[in-house]
């Protein structure tokens, strides 16, 4: 058996693997809802003791009470209507990840999050939240 007949067989394992991982990968349903309802409070309960947070006009990394006021400001500001989570992944269940889209009475965003293991559980990273139309 030469390389060019293994080749696809190699790219069907690989495929089957990552796909395997997808399937496994659930972000919390809890997250959805409390960004569905522009609950910062409810949110922080995942949030790392510290996290990055990349939002419209600001962008640091904030100890968890200071990110879950920032947040509390942004749904203030933009009320939500609605959130959807668009993609999620995840490599070998340590690292999770989410794309997906916010829209608020003051227009949409483009919501990404990134979810680490920290002591056997998953905590929020960092949060971007970006305007739909990129700006």
């Amino acid at each position: 058996m030469n390389i060019i007949n293994i080749f696809p067989v190699v790219l069907f394992l690989i495929s089957s693997f990552d796909m395997s991982v997808q399937e496994q990968v659930r972000i919390p349903a809890e997250i959805t809802i409390a960004f569905k309802a522009g609950n910062a409070a409810e949110l922080s309960k995942y949030l790392n003791p510290t996290v990055e947070l990349l939002l419209p006009e600001k962008e640091d990394f904030y100890k968890k009470n200071v990110a879950e006021a920032i947040l509390k400001d942004f749904f203030t500001s933009h009320p939500t209507k609605d959130f959807i989570i668009r993609y999620q992944s995840g490599v070998k269940n340590d690292l999770q990840y989410a794309t997906g889209n916010l829209k608020t009475e003051n227009g949409d965003f483009r919501v990404y999050f990134l979810m680490k293991k920290v002591d056997q559980e998953m905590l929020i990273q960092q949060i971007r939240i970006n305007l739909e139309n990129g700006k």
